[in-house]
């Protein structure tokens, strides 16, 4: 065959394995294919509160080296297979892309191994994956590393956002992207009216699963605990711990106890600390690849990769990005939304997740039923990835087959990936 035949082939394969070609409905998600693209092995630290918890003298790069580690260590893939790992991350200074680099190489990672970061904001976790899992079925890539990182702790703050240029500030709607999540999703919360003791509702039964789920040992297969610094805060005392559990759940949480505490945003507001998403700290990774190779290579195969969207929305309406996102992705998957065993929505806010469940009509138990960002936090950049590890365990703990991971975007935009457990 001639160089310009077998470059002409090699083209049509990847465009076979292209999202034209995603098997349509639900009976078909369940179908086999060597250009599958699977997922072997999803692990995440435990998420703690930041500035308080276990991680707050922890660096990013620290917790993302550590999941790295466990990466390997539980799939026991050889490293030097793995072609590029996407990092996504929210808050670092020149978006972590030279101390994630370092954390694969401190990993194990060989130097062989590419390393990116990237930045799209509450999604950065889902986007590496998607990413990735985009490289591997257009035949860029074999395997790969979807990942994301945050440690709010150290980074979280003014720093973080830019002021806006002139130009910026003379556009009506570009401008509204500056605008702070809290203040944007309580009037959001007013004019959809969604109520105080709803969002508190909602944010009660987040902590109710959370605690039930933590109790019952459900999230112990996908976290990999870490021994780390801790200083106190009182004595200066540093001491080394090791992090287990996620240590923003708390017992006891009722509607009632959350409608004590006072409104962040406004005096007559409904949005405060209690049904609002967690300041956290936090890692996870996800190591994705073809079907062909995972079987060669013995990889435990433990979900498939079907279909994402990505949607732009008004930036004052940023809480309705699942809404919108969701219907997109299904789309592409073929199936609706009753066909969804499980929903993992990321709870930005109690009020657009309430909002959003509402509009796309789906079943309360099917969304988050272990617990959501309100009670188990939100390291920014990390969460698209943590979703994806909590997901595929629910999964195979109710044995039940297709889920969905979604989240809001800041600056007005929202983000979904449909998933099959195997």
């Amino acid at each position: 065959m001639s160089r310009a035949n077998q470059r002409l082939a090699q083209v049509q394969s990847h465009l076979s394995s292209s999202e034209a070609d995603i098997p349509r409905g639900r009976e078909s998600l369940f179908s086999k294919s060597p250009s599958d693209v699977v997922i072997t092995c999803a692990l995440r630290t435990p998420l703690t509160k930041g500035g308080r918890g276990g991680f707050k003298d922890t660096a990013a790069s620290d917790l993302l080296a550590h999941t790295f580690k466990s990466l390997i260590s539980r799939s026991q893939i050889d490293p030097a297979l793995v072609e590029d790992i996407a990092v996504g991350s929210v808050l670092p200074p020149g978006g972590g892309a030279t101390e994630f680099r370092a954390a694969a190489l401190v990993a194990g990672f060989p130097e062989s191994t590419a390393v990116k970061s990237l930045n799209r904001q509450c999604s950065s976790g889902l986007q590496a994956c998607v990413d990735i899992a985009n490289a591997i079925r257009s035949g860029m890539i074999d395997i790969g590393v979807g990942s994301g990182v945050e440690s709010m702790s150290q980074q979280y703050g003014p720093g973080a956002v830019t002021e806006f240029s002139e130009l910026l500030e003379s556009h009506p709607e570009a401008k509204n992207c500056k605008v702070p999540m809290g203040v944007l999703s309580e009037q959001m919360a007013k004019d959809r009216s969604i109520s105080r003791e709803d969002q508190d509702a909602f944010a009660a039964k987040s902590y109710q699963k959370a605690l039930r789920a933590q109790q019952a040992g459900s999230f112990v297969a996908e976290i990999a605990p870490m021994k780390t610094k801790f200083v106190d805060p009182k004595t200066d005392e540093e001491t080394e711990i090791m992090v287990e559990r996620d240590d923003g759940i708390r017992p006891g949480v009722t509607p009632e106890s959350l409608a004590k505490v006072k409104p962040a945003f406004a005096k007559d507001g409904s949005i405060h600390g209690g049904n609002a998403s967690q300041i956290s700290d936090g890692a996870a990774a996800v190591l994705l690849m073809k079907r062909s190779a995972a079987e060669k290579l013995g990889q435990p195969i433990v979900g498939k990769f079907i279909a994402s969207s990505v949607v732009g929305v008004k930036p004052l309406l940023m809480g309705i990005g699942p809404w919108k996102a969701i219907p997109v992705a299904l789309e592409k998957a073929g199936i609706t939304e009753q066909e969804v065993d499980v929903y993992e929505i990321n709870e930005a806010f109690a009020s657009q997740c309430v909002w959003c469940i509402r509009e796309l009509g789906l079943p309360e138990n099917s969304v988050n039923p272990n617990g959501g960002a309100i009670a188990l936090g939100h390291p920014l950049g990390c969460t698209g990835a943590r979703q994806i590890s909590t997901l595929l365990n629910e999964l195979g703990r109710s044995g039940k087959k297709i889920g969905v991971t979604s989240m809001c975007v800041g600056t007005g935009m929202g983000m979904a990936a449909v998933w099959v457990k195997e």
